[in-house]
């Protein structure tokens, strides 16, 4: 099977690719390698599999190369490819848009006019719902918390894009979303939780779990925005794969359809409030933090409801957050010089 993944080198890419190529298949990453790190997965990639991966250099806003690189006989396209924090959309809107919304239509239409017959898996995100200010939330010694939404936010969530990367990623969103009903085309979108795993290279302005690992591990600053009470479902990059393997097997049912993907209420966490105590035990050591203001389309609290896809996918999240922080903090501790 032929598998062609945009932004496949950066963290949930590599990943990604990491899995297929182990499963036997033919893997070509088209990735600009703009992002922090994408240079050193594409490395580790080529030390595991060698020739087996394919790797085409480009950029999801020139449609040309795009086509040309997209195989006709692929199977399955996951366009993971974006530019990926609130901030930098806020400094600048116009590429976060050209990336974003224009990368996102470019793919779609590569997929239509080279590969009709793939399924095209897009990696949404939960800022497609905005801050929500009308869910009640209730605010406790630790966390905030759902007043009357015990499951999390389902997919029927009115829409409600807050920032420009909301905005470009909401675009996106509708677009993978109507190019099944109007072209056939078997797309499925993933709004998708923090996701977190190995070879992620977190920065503050995402990536927030493993970037509070590297700088616990390293003494770096840790900032929080906010007060750290906010509260986030959190997903092991592993379960995200499953969840991607599960929507293509019932893709029958799956395209065309739109699924919350994170750890749903079972796998929850405030940001530092009982993060912070976790990372100091792993530490052996006080952890100093800063406190600064909450940042545009901060939501208090966001959890997915993810019984659609426990219903039609027959996928749920099976590392708790116990068990993958710990997996994450080894990593982070045995690749030191990933993050110089």
């Amino acid at each position: 099977m032929r598998v062609f993944i945009t932004g496949g080198a950066g963290f949930i890419g590599c990943n990604l690719a990491d899995e297929h190529l182990r499963q036997g298949h033919d893997v070509l990453i088209f990735d600009n390698l703009s992002r922090r790190g994408s240079e050193r997965n594409l490395a580790w990639l080529r030390q595991r599999h060698g020739e087996r991966l394919d790797f085409a250099r480009g950029d999801v806003r020139d449609f040309a190369a795009l086509r040309a690189a997209l195989p006709p006989d692929t199977a399955r396209a996951y366009h993971l490819a974006g530019q990926v924090a609130v901030t930098t959309s806020v400094e600048d809107p116009r590429e976060d848009f050209t990336i974003n919304a224009l990368g996102t239509f470019n793919v779609l239409e590569a997929v239509r006019e080279r590969a009709p017959g793939a399924v095209l898996l897009y990696a949404s995100t939960n800022k497609v719902y905005g801050g929500m200010e009308e869910v009640g939330i209730v605010e406790e010694p630790l966390r905030y918390r759902y007043r009357d939404r015990p499951h999390g936010i389902g997919e029927a969530q009115p829409l409600d894009f807050h920032s420009p990367y909301g905005c470009s990623k909401g675009a996106g969103d509708q677009y993978v979303r109507d190019y099944a009903r109007i072209y056939g085309l078997r797309t499925v979108v993933m709004r998708q939780s923090c996701i977190y795993g190995p070879r992620q290279l977190g920065v503050e302005d995402q990536g927030w779990v493993a970037h509070f690992c590297i700088a616990a591990s390293l003494g770096r600053p840790i900032r929080i925005y906010g007060d750290g009470k906010q509260v986030r479902d959190v997903l092991w990059v592993g379960d995200l794969i499953a969840a991607y393997e599960a929507a293509v097997a019932r893709i029958d049912v799956a395209a065309g359809q739109v699924y919350n993907i994170g750890g749903g209420p079972g796998e929850t966490m405030a940001v530092w409030k009982e993060f912070g105590p976790m990372l100091q035990e792993l530490a052996g050591r006080e952890l100093a933090v800063a406190y600064a203001d909450w940042r545009p389309g901060d939501q208090r609290v966001y959890v997915s409801d993810i019984r659609k896809a426990a219903r039609e996918l027959g996928w749920r999240p099976q590392v708790s957050v116990g068990e993958g922080i710990e997996r994450l903090w080894r990593w982070v501790g045995a690749n030191g010089e990933l993050f110089s």
